[in-house]
């Protein structure tokens, strides 16, 4: 893979039907709300940044457990100071990005295609990403009775989230490396590759319309908890196990008038990761926590424990595998080619990385030079 080719962007048809996909990437979720979760105190001495308030959005899913344990234990809040958190959470990609180009949001917490088809369908005028946050947390699950292995998926149902999203992608780019065909738009094919939301899969499942999906977490542990099992997990397809789904972007006009603003919220999110990392059993209650008060309940222990073993908590975006999906996407017949070098701009997180002694971090050949 060469990491400097020119990428991806979704044909008009395939940009609207992947647009919503910050659901499918990202999740289950409730209605998008503001002033979310818990607001840390602010010391009424504390010195504000270059902006009075920072808008962050972010989804009630453990792939964006980053956001939800930093908020929730105030880790985020600490690095700003006096510049208070204004939280929202969103359930859909469309809204997110239409918050972060409309200024209702500064910095979001996102999937991997929402941020390539945002940045696309704004001529990369709208947003880059500064920093990774979760890889993995992706698996197929089916119906242990219809399916017992990998090639008795042929001729099989098949749910993903949504068409052209990033788990879509990756079932038909694994089809296709079993020599299997399917119409990338209609799903049709030796798969029967059906969209379904996150939020109906566990009733499809067991209503009998599916016998599989290839899904992120939480869903894959619920339907495992209904009675699926695990035929493959996606990080077994990756080098090193790793791949990104879960993206830190930011407004470009935010970034160039608040830069120690978004320099503070990569800082905190880089403790954060450190602090889920350190202290796992903690830091999947706090997430639990927050979203049981995002949502109005929490994932039971049969669901919770097995997604979150199954998410890695890091600060690197893994520019690299965003650019094997995209590829992809090319592959599949969704995407066309186009130029997506100018959407990483690391250089605020390798400035924190530095200052805490970390490795710096890579774009690919895809960043802002």
């Amino acid at each position: 893979m060469s990491a400097a080719r020119p990428l991806t962007t979704l044909r008009t048809v395939a940009v609207i039907a992947a647009l919503p996909l910050l659901l499918t990437a990202c999740g289950y979720g409730a209605e998008s709300s503001d002033d979310s979760g818990k607001q840390a105190e602010v010391a009424a001495d504390a010195k504000k940044l270059s902006a009075d308030t920072v808008k962050i959005g972010y989804f009630p899913n453990l792939t964006h457990a980053t956001a939800l344990v930093g908020v929730q234990e105030g880790l985020l809040q600490k690095e700003l100071g006096g510049t208070r958190i204004k939280p929202s959470t969103f359930n859909a990609g469309p809204s997110e990005i239409e918050a972060l180009n409309s200024g209702s949001i500064d910095i979001g917490w996102i999937g991997p295609s929402p941020s390539i088809n945002g940045y696309t369908k704004a001529q990369g005028k709208n947003l880059r990403i500064i920093s990774g946050s979760a890889s993995g947390g992706v698996k197929l699950v089916v119906n242990p009775e219809r399916i017992k292995s990998l090639k008795d998926v042929k001729g099989k149902k098949i749910a993903t989230p949504q068409l052209g999203n990033t788990q879509d992608v990756a079932l038909l780019n694994w089809i296709s490396e079993q020599g299997w065909k399917v119409d990338a738009e209609s799903g049709k094919g030796d798969v029967s590759v059906v969209r379904t939301d996150n939020k109906i899969t566990p009733d499809a499942y067991k209503s009998g319309s599916i016998d599989g999906a290839w899904v992120p977490e939480p869903t894959a542990s619920k339907l495992v908890a209904d009675g699926a099992k695990v035929l493959l997990d996606e990080s077994e397809l990756w080098p090193d196990k790793k791949f990104v789904i879960t993206n830190i972007i930011v407004s470009q006009s935010f970034l160039k008038e608040h830069p120690d603003v978004v320099e503070a919220v990569l800082r905190g999110s880089v403790k954060t990761n450190e602090w889920i990392n350190a202290n796992p059993d903690q830091a999947k209650a706090s997430a639990n926590k927050a979203l049981e008060s995002l949502s109005g309940k929490p994932l039971p222990a049969n669901v919770l424990d097995p997604a979150w073993k199954s998410i890695a908590f890091l600060d690197d975006p893994l520019a690299a595998t965003l650019d094997t999906q995209a590829e992809h996407s090319v592959a599949s017949g969704l995407l066309d080619e186009t130029d997506l070098k100018g959407i990483y701009d690391l250089r605020p997180l390798n400035k924190v990385l530095k200052a805490e002694g970390k490795d710096a971090v890579d774009d690919a050949g895809l960043g802002v030079k």
